[in-house]
């Protein structure tokens, strides 16, 4: 089954076609060739989008939305007891609060949030790589697209303890955010992450630069230790549509 969303259908989604789908891109990821082998996603598998915050309620992405169902939303009680009041959908580290979406809020999280799991082949907007999947907010970027390290350092270890703490199965996060600065509290915070068994999925930047020889963090960051055969860092780069390094 190919994705019916509007902006697929005319091929602005040109990154999820493949070499032989239609509409056809040979330098996107394929996303519809798994469609079309019935790989859409799972709703019991969550990845967390640490970012600005998320529009919780846009309706590509309401159904694929967290939802804590251990807290009592507005309540301003912390019912599962785990440090954080009203987390219903995830949690806002600016603020201070359990609102992940707020007025002037900065698109960013909400269009990463949408690449990786809106609601696809339902007819409107636009199709995640995951049509099924559950997404948790984690609020660390402000409406001016910038973060604290401390923040940022906050919102993984929140990650991290609701997978070993209420046992989600968050597979990885996405982090579309960087710069050049090396902090050793961030990349131990990205470790323990990795710890539990979440990949920490990164942006290589848009500056068509080699972040080993010119390091942006956190992309840059080595997250192999001596008990953990695997690097937890994943670094992505972004291509224009003509396969050149955006």
């Amino acid at each position: 089954t190919s994705a019916d969303d509007t902006s697929y259908v005319d091929g602005s989604l040109w990154g999820m076609s493949g070499a032989s789908t239609t509409p056809t891109s040979s330098n996107g990821a394929n996303a519809d060739g798994a469609w079309a082998k019935g790989y859409t996603g799972n709703r019991q598998v969550y990845v967390a989008v640490i970012d600005s915050g998320v529009d919780v309620s846009h309706p590509d992405l309401a159904s694929n939305m967290w939802v804590n169902s251990d807290e009592i939303p507005g309540d301003g009680i912390d019912n599962d007891g785990n440090g954080y009041i009203d987390d219903v959908n995830g949690y806002d580290f600016i603020n201070g609060d359990g609102t992940v979406f707020d007025a002037g809020e900065h698109p960013h999280g909400t269009h990463v949030a949408g690449i990786i799991g809106a609601g696809g082949n339902n007819s409107i907007g636009v199709s995640g790589v995951n049509w099924n999947v559950k997404l948790i907010s984690a609020k660390m970027m402000n409406s001016d697209g910038q973060a604290t390290i401390a923040n940022a350092i906050s919102a993984i270890d929140y990650i991290t303890d609701l997978r070993t703490q209420k046992g989600l199965d968050i597979i990885a996060s996405n982090n579309s955010w960087g710069g050049e600065a090396y902090s050793r509290a961030l990349e131990d915070a990205i470790k323990r992450g990795g710890d539990a068994g979440i990949i920490f999925v990164t942006a290589a930047g848009n500056s068509a630069v080699d972040v080993n020889s010119t390091p942006t963090y956190p992309a840059a960051y080595d997250c192999t230790t001596t008990h953990r055969l695997f690097d937890c860092v994943v670094s992505v780069a972004a291509l224009n549509e003509d396969g050149t390094l955006a």
